[in-house]
C-alpha cells in the first residue's frame, strides 16, 4: 500500500521573518494575539467570570456586577495588548477602584482577578497553538511581558486609588476629632481631645487658622483638658499656633493645661506669663467674652456685647 501523506490547515503557523527586528515581530505575533481573543470575547469572558466566582473573589459583588466589569475589563485588556498604551487602562483601573473599595474590596482580590484573567488567556493560547510549540513560545514570548504590565498597571492603580480613599479618611477623621467652633460672633473654640502628633498638630493648626481668616475671629479658645501629654515637638507647635494665630489678629486662651504638659512648656523655654491661660474652658469662654467686650446683664443670665 502507497503511504498517505496528511497535512494540517486548522494551525495558521507565522513564524517572524528573519528580517524583522524584535520589536516588529512582537507586534506581529500580538496582532495575532488581539484577534484570536477578539474571536474568541464571549467564551473567554464568560469562564473568566465563573472562575472569579469559583475563587472566591470580589463576594461583595453580584454575579451581573461581576460579569460587567469582567467584560469592561477584557475589552480594556485586549486594548492595550493591541496599542501598547496603558493610559485608558489606568483611568479605568481608577474608576474601578473608586467603585468597589468602599464596598470592601481588598488588593488581594483585585490582583487575584487580573492574574485569572492571564491564566484563563494563555491557556487559550495553549489549547490555539497546543500542536506547535514553536508557534506557541513566540507567541507567550510576546503575550507574557504585556500581560505582566498590564497585572502590574491594574495593582498599583488600585493601591493608589485605595491609599489616596485611606488619607482622605484619616483626613476627615481628624477633622471631626479637632472640630473648630463658632460658639459666638468673633469668638471660636478648638476642643482637643486624645493624643497630638506632629501631623495632627500640624492638620490642627491649619484648620484653626483658616477657622480665624474665615470667620473673621478675634478670640480664640484652645481647651486641651482632653489632653493627657504632650511632647516637646509638640508643645513648641502649640506655641506657634498661638504666635500665628496673633499674626492673623486673634488672641488666643488656652484652658485645661496639666501639670505635665505646663512642666514641659517651662523645660521648653516657654514664658507662661505670655501665655494666655485660664484654668477650665468656662472660665476660658468667660475671659474670652470681656475681651470682645461682652458683659452680664441681670435678666436670663445672658450677655450682651457692650
Amino acid at each position: 500500500m502507497p503511504d498517505v501523506k496528511t497535512s494540517r490547515t486548522d494551525i495558521h503557523i507565522t513564524p517572524p521573518p528573519p528580517s524583522q527586528s524584535p520589536s516588529e515581530s512582537t507586534a506581529v505575533l500580538l496582532r495575532e494575539l488581539v484577534a484570536h481573543l477578539r474571536q474568541l470575547r464571549t467564551n473567554l469572558r464568560e469562564e473568566w467570570a465563573r472562575k472569579i466566582t469559583e475563587a472566591k473573589l470580589l463576594t461583595a459583588m453580584s454575579r451581573e456586577e461581576i460579569f460587567a466589569e469582567a467584560t469592561s475589563v477584557y475589552d480594556n485588556y485586549v486594548e492595550v495588548l493591541e496599542t501598547g498604551a496603558v493610559e485608558a487602562l489606568q483611568a479605568y483601573a481608577r474608576d474601578l477602584s473608586e467603585r468597589i473599595i468602599p464596598r470592601g474590596v481588598e488588593t488581594d482580590e483585585v490582583v487575584g482577578i487580573v492574574l485569572l484573567l492571564r491564566d484563563v488567556l494563555a491557556r487559550s493560547l495553549f489549547a490555539k497553538y497546543q500542536a506547535d510549540f514553536k508557534q506557541l513560545n513566540y507567541i507567550l514570548d510576546a503575550y507574557e511581558p504585556a500581560a505582566n504590565r498590564i497585572a502590574n498597571t491594574v495593582a498599583v492603580g488600585f493601591v493608589q486609588e485605595r491609599e489616596r480613599i485611606i488619607r482622605q479618611q484619616q483626613e476627615a477623621i481628624r477633622e471631626l476629632s479637632t472640630p473648630v467652633l463658632q460658639v459666638r460672633e468673633r469668638l471660636l473654640i478648638l476642643p482637643i481631645i486624645g493624643l497630638i502628633d506632629p501631623q495632627r498638630a500640624r492638620q490642627l493648626t491649619e484648620q484653626l487658622l483658616r477657622g480665624i481668616r474665615t470667620n473673621r475671629a478675634r478670640v480664640v479658645v484652645i481647651d486641651i483638658t482632653g489632653v493627657a501629654a504632650m511632647d516637646a515637638t509638640v508643645a513648641n507647635h502649640l506655641v506657634q499656633t498661638v504666635e500665628a494665630s496673633r499674626l492673623l489678629g486673634a488672641t488666643v486662651i488656652v484652658t485645661g493645661l496639666s501639670p505635665e504638659i505646663a512642666q514641659t512648656l517651662v523645660t521648653i523655654g516657654v514664658d507662661l506669663g505670655k501665655m494666655n491661660t485660664v484654668g477650665d474652658l468656662q472660665g476660658g469662654i468667660e475671659e474670652a467674652e470681656r475681651l470682645l467686650g461682652y458683659k452680664v446683664v441681670p435678666f436670663g443670665d445672658s450677655t450682651q456685647q457692650a
